[in-house]
């Protein structure tokens, strides 16, 4: 089973993003659960999502306390919550930022992780350019299929078309793809490929 965390604020599209990446799963013929968790319902304030993916049946409820994937959507965060609690080292964490993780102030957390497991990309910088609006989550679901493999591009484009009208949808499958793509080329030059 893969656990999934996603931190954001509220109006970044937390929710949506696990709920989408719960419905590409079993696009995918996997099992998948995706469930909120937040305090107080206003804009801005703190939100976490939960995922959870697998190849057989999920019986587990309770929130996602050691995920194998850390997805955090604002950075802002960092200063604000513990976003790491529980983190598996060797996971995977993807941050929407255009900083280093030393500009972030990160990298003795980041340092533990694999170094093609730790990745930061401008999703909110992207979402606008194609979307339109600052919502960094569907940009950050492409680049965690690309990260993970654990879902595929054409089921979180069924998703996401399935959750929009496609005036919404169209704009924001291309954000995924571009989130995608983004790190597909991170990686690569990683690999020195």
């Amino acid at each position: 089973m893969f656990q999934i965390r996603i931190h954001g604020r509220g109006g970044q599209g937390v929710v949506s993003a696990s709920e989408l990446l719960s419905v590409a799963a079993f696009e995918e013929g996997k099992y998948s659960q995706s469930f909120p968790s937040f305090g107080s319902e206003r804009m801005g304030a703190p939100v976490q999502a939960f995922a959870r993916i697998s190849d057989r049946a999920i019986t587990i409820r309770e929130p996602v306390m050691e995920p194998d994937m850390l997805i955090i959507q604002d950075p802002t965060l960092f200063n604000a919550i513990d976003v790491f609690e529980g983190a598996k080292t060797d996971g995977y964490l993807l941050i929407n930022s255009s900083k280093t993780a030393e500009e972030l102030g990160i990298e003795d957390v980041t340092s533990q992780f694999p170094s093609h497991h730790v990745m930061a990309i401008p999703a909110t910088e992207l979402a606008l350019k194609y979307i339109k609006q600052p919502k960094p989550n569907t940009v950050l679901l492409g680049a965690f299929a690309a990260m993970s493999q654990m879902v595929q591009i054409p089921a979180l484009e069924k998703a996401i078309m399935g959750k929009f009208p496609s005036r919404i949808a169209k704009p924001n499958i291309t954000a995924t793809t571009a989130g995608y793509n983004l790190i597909m080329q991170k990686l690569q030059e990683a690999r020195g490929v």
